[in-house]
Protein backbone atom coordinates (compact mmCIF):
# COMPACT_ATOMS: atom_id res chain seq x y z
CA UNK A 1 0.00 0.00 0.00
CA UNK A 2 1.49 3.29 -1.10
CA UNK A 3 1.72 6.02 1.53
CA UNK A 4 -0.25 9.21 1.08
CA UNK A 5 2.19 12.09 1.07
CA UNK A 6 1.47 15.28 2.95
CA UNK A 7 1.21 17.42 -0.17
CA UNK A 8 -1.23 14.91 -1.69
CA UNK A 9 -3.34 15.10 1.45
CA UNK A 10 -3.43 18.88 1.24
CA UNK A 11 -4.17 19.01 -2.46
CA UNK A 12 -6.77 16.28 -2.92
CA UNK A 13 -10.11 15.70 -1.23
CA UNK A 14 -10.02 12.12 -2.52
CA UNK A 15 -6.61 11.53 -0.92
CA UNK A 16 -7.97 12.89 2.36
CA UNK A 17 -10.95 10.53 2.15
CA UNK A 18 -8.61 7.62 1.42
CA UNK A 19 -6.40 8.54 4.39
CA UNK A 20 -9.39 8.54 6.74
CA UNK A 21 -10.73 5.35 5.15
CA UNK A 22 -7.44 3.60 5.93
CA UNK A 23 -7.46 4.94 9.45
CA UNK A 24 -10.94 3.71 10.26
CA UNK A 25 -10.44 0.39 8.46
CA UNK A 26 -7.66 -0.22 11.01
CA UNK A 27 -5.04 -0.55 8.30
CA UNK A 28 -2.59 1.03 10.73
CA UNK A 29 -2.38 -2.41 12.35
CA UNK A 30 -1.72 -1.30 15.92
CA UNK A 31 -5.19 -0.07 16.85
CA UNK A 32 -6.29 -1.80 20.03
CA UNK A 33 -2.71 -2.59 21.12
CA UNK A 34 -1.92 -2.43 24.83
CA UNK A 35 1.29 -1.39 26.62
CA UNK A 36 3.74 -4.24 27.10
CA UNK A 37 6.29 -4.94 29.84
CA UNK A 38 8.80 -2.64 28.15
CA UNK A 39 6.40 0.31 28.24
CA UNK A 40 5.65 -0.34 31.91
CA UNK A 41 9.36 -0.56 32.76
CA UNK A 42 9.94 2.82 31.12
CA UNK A 43 7.00 4.25 33.05
CA UNK A 44 8.58 3.04 36.31
CA UNK A 45 11.86 4.73 35.42
CA UNK A 46 10.07 8.00 34.70
CA UNK A 47 8.01 7.79 37.89
CA UNK A 48 11.14 7.16 39.97
CA UNK A 49 12.91 10.19 38.53
CA UNK A 50 15.69 7.99 37.11
CA UNK A 51 14.66 9.00 33.56
CA UNK A 52 13.64 12.51 32.56
CA UNK A 53 11.78 11.96 29.29
CA UNK A 54 10.80 9.53 26.56
CA UNK A 55 11.70 10.52 23.00
CA UNK A 56 9.67 8.35 20.65
CA UNK A 57 9.00 7.85 16.96
CA UNK A 58 5.93 5.75 17.77
CA UNK A 59 2.48 7.27 17.28
CA UNK A 60 0.44 4.71 19.25
CA UNK A 61 0.07 6.58 22.59
CA UNK A 62 1.21 3.46 24.47
CA UNK A 63 3.74 5.28 26.63
CA UNK A 64 0.96 7.51 27.96
CA UNK A 65 -1.30 4.48 28.38
CA UNK A 66 1.41 2.79 30.46
CA UNK A 67 1.48 5.70 32.90
CA UNK A 68 4.11 8.08 31.54
CA UNK A 69 2.81 11.64 32.02
CA UNK A 70 1.92 13.46 28.81
CA UNK A 71 4.54 16.14 29.40
CA UNK A 72 7.28 13.52 29.66
CA UNK A 73 6.58 12.01 26.22
CA UNK A 74 8.20 13.74 23.25
CA UNK A 75 6.50 12.49 20.07
CA UNK A 76 8.66 13.17 17.04
CA UNK A 77 6.17 11.66 14.59
CA UNK A 78 3.00 12.80 16.29
CA UNK A 79 0.10 10.80 17.68
CA UNK A 80 -2.45 8.76 15.74
CA UNK A 81 -5.07 8.59 18.48
CA UNK A 82 -6.52 12.03 17.77
CA UNK A 83 -6.57 14.68 15.03
CA UNK A 84 -5.63 18.33 14.71
CA UNK A 85 -6.57 21.20 12.46
CA UNK A 86 -3.57 22.08 10.32
CA UNK A 87 -4.42 25.77 10.56
CA UNK A 88 -5.39 26.50 14.18
CA UNK A 89 -4.09 23.28 15.86
CA UNK A 90 -7.47 22.53 17.45
CA UNK A 91 -7.45 18.98 18.85
CA UNK A 92 -10.37 16.82 17.72
CA UNK A 93 -11.03 13.36 19.12
CA UNK A 94 -11.19 10.50 16.62
CA UNK A 95 -14.54 9.25 17.87
CA UNK A 96 -16.09 12.51 16.68
CA UNK A 97 -14.32 12.34 13.33
CA UNK A 98 -15.21 8.69 12.78
CA UNK A 99 -18.85 9.45 13.44
CA UNK A 100 -18.76 12.18 10.79
CA UNK A 101 -16.86 10.01 8.31
CA UNK A 102 -19.23 7.07 8.68
CA UNK A 103 -22.21 9.36 8.16
CA UNK A 104 -20.92 11.36 5.19
CA UNK A 105 -17.91 9.50 3.75
CA UNK A 106 -15.67 12.49 4.34
CA UNK A 107 -14.26 14.73 7.07
CA UNK A 108 -15.24 18.35 6.77
CA UNK A 109 -13.14 21.41 7.55
CA UNK A 110 -12.35 22.53 11.09
CA UNK A 111 -15.43 23.95 12.77
CA UNK A 112 -13.33 26.62 14.48
CA UNK A 113 -11.43 28.08 11.52
CA UNK A 114 -12.26 26.13 8.34
CA UNK A 115 -8.83 24.54 8.08
CA UNK A 116 -8.00 21.01 6.96
CA UNK A 117 -8.29 18.36 9.68
CA UNK A 118 -5.66 15.62 9.74
CA UNK A 119 -4.60 12.80 12.01
CA UNK A 120 -2.03 14.24 14.40
CA UNK A 121 0.78 12.21 12.86
CA UNK A 122 3.67 13.34 10.71
CA UNK A 123 3.13 12.08 7.18
CA UNK A 124 5.73 11.52 4.50
CA UNK A 125 6.75 14.92 3.18
CA UNK A 126 5.43 16.79 6.23
CA UNK A 127 7.91 18.96 8.16
CA UNK A 128 9.06 17.59 11.49
CA UNK A 129 7.33 19.34 14.41
CA UNK A 130 9.52 22.17 15.67
CA UNK A 131 8.64 22.08 19.37
CA UNK A 132 9.10 18.31 19.93
CA UNK A 133 12.38 18.43 17.98
CA UNK A 134 13.61 21.29 20.16
CA UNK A 135 12.55 19.52 23.36
CA UNK A 136 14.25 16.32 22.21
CA UNK A 137 17.45 18.24 21.53
CA UNK A 138 17.36 19.89 24.95
CA UNK A 139 16.80 16.58 26.76
CA UNK A 140 19.56 14.97 24.71
CA UNK A 141 22.11 17.65 25.53
CA UNK A 142 21.19 17.60 29.23
CA UNK A 143 21.39 13.84 29.80
CA UNK A 144 24.29 11.83 31.18
CA UNK A 145 22.82 8.53 29.95
CA UNK A 146 20.91 7.98 26.70
CA UNK A 147 19.14 4.62 26.32
CA UNK A 148 17.94 3.47 22.89
CA UNK A 149 15.13 0.91 23.03
CA UNK A 150 13.97 -1.15 20.07
CA UNK A 151 15.21 1.09 17.28
CA UNK A 152 17.31 0.22 14.26
CA UNK A 153 18.65 3.79 14.40
CA UNK A 154 18.20 4.08 10.65
CA UNK A 155 15.49 6.78 10.49
CA UNK A 156 16.74 10.35 10.65
CA UNK A 157 16.59 12.92 12.12
CA UNK A 158 15.47 10.88 15.16
CA UNK A 159 18.51 8.61 14.93
CA UNK A 160 20.74 11.65 15.29
CA UNK A 161 19.86 12.19 18.97
CA UNK A 162 21.86 9.23 20.39
CA UNK A 163 24.87 10.45 18.41
CA UNK A 164 24.48 13.98 19.78
CA UNK A 165 24.24 12.64 23.32
CA UNK A 166 27.38 10.53 22.91
CA UNK A 167 29.32 13.43 21.40
CA UNK A 168 28.21 15.59 24.33
CA UNK A 169 29.70 13.17 26.84
CA UNK A 170 26.70 11.00 27.76
CA UNK A 171 26.94 7.23 28.05
CA UNK A 172 25.02 5.41 25.29
CA UNK A 173 23.16 2.14 25.83
CA UNK A 174 21.41 0.34 22.96
CA UNK A 175 18.86 -2.42 23.58
CA UNK A 176 17.64 -3.94 20.30
CA UNK A 177 17.17 -7.50 19.08
CA UNK A 178 19.22 -6.85 15.94
CA UNK A 179 22.50 -4.99 15.45
CA UNK A 180 22.36 -1.29 14.61
CA UNK A 181 24.75 0.96 12.74
CA UNK A 182 25.61 2.72 16.02
CA UNK A 183 26.48 -0.37 18.06
CA UNK A 184 30.19 0.36 17.80
CA UNK A 185 29.65 3.82 19.29
CA UNK A 186 27.70 2.59 22.31
CA UNK A 187 29.09 1.94 25.77
CA UNK A 188 26.72 -1.00 26.25
CA UNK A 189 24.87 -3.02 23.58
CA UNK A 190 22.27 -5.65 24.45
CA UNK A 191 20.77 -7.73 21.65
CA UNK A 192 17.66 -8.97 23.44
CA UNK A 193 13.99 -8.21 24.00
CA UNK A 194 13.17 -4.89 25.61
CA UNK A 195 10.62 -6.14 28.13
CA UNK A 196 12.76 -8.83 29.76
CA UNK A 197 15.90 -6.68 29.69
CA UNK A 198 14.32 -3.57 31.15
CA UNK A 199 12.31 -5.56 33.66
CA UNK A 200 15.52 -6.94 35.14
CA UNK A 201 17.45 -3.69 34.93
CA UNK A 202 14.74 -1.48 36.39
CA UNK A 203 14.20 -3.94 39.21
CA UNK A 204 17.87 -3.58 40.20
CA UNK A 205 17.88 0.21 39.74
CA UNK A 206 14.75 0.86 41.72
CA UNK A 207 15.60 -1.44 44.60
CA UNK A 208 19.33 -0.80 44.66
Amino acid sequence: MQPIYFQEFLASEEKRREAWRRRFDNRDGWVGAQPNSGHHAVARLIASGKASAVITQNVDNLHQASGVPEDKVIELHGNATYARCLSCSLRIELVEIEREFQASGTVGPCKACGGIVKSATISFGQPMPAMPMQRAHEETMACDLFIVLGSSLSVFPAADFPLRAKQNGAALVIVNRDPTEMDELADVVIHAGIGATLGEVTGEILTG
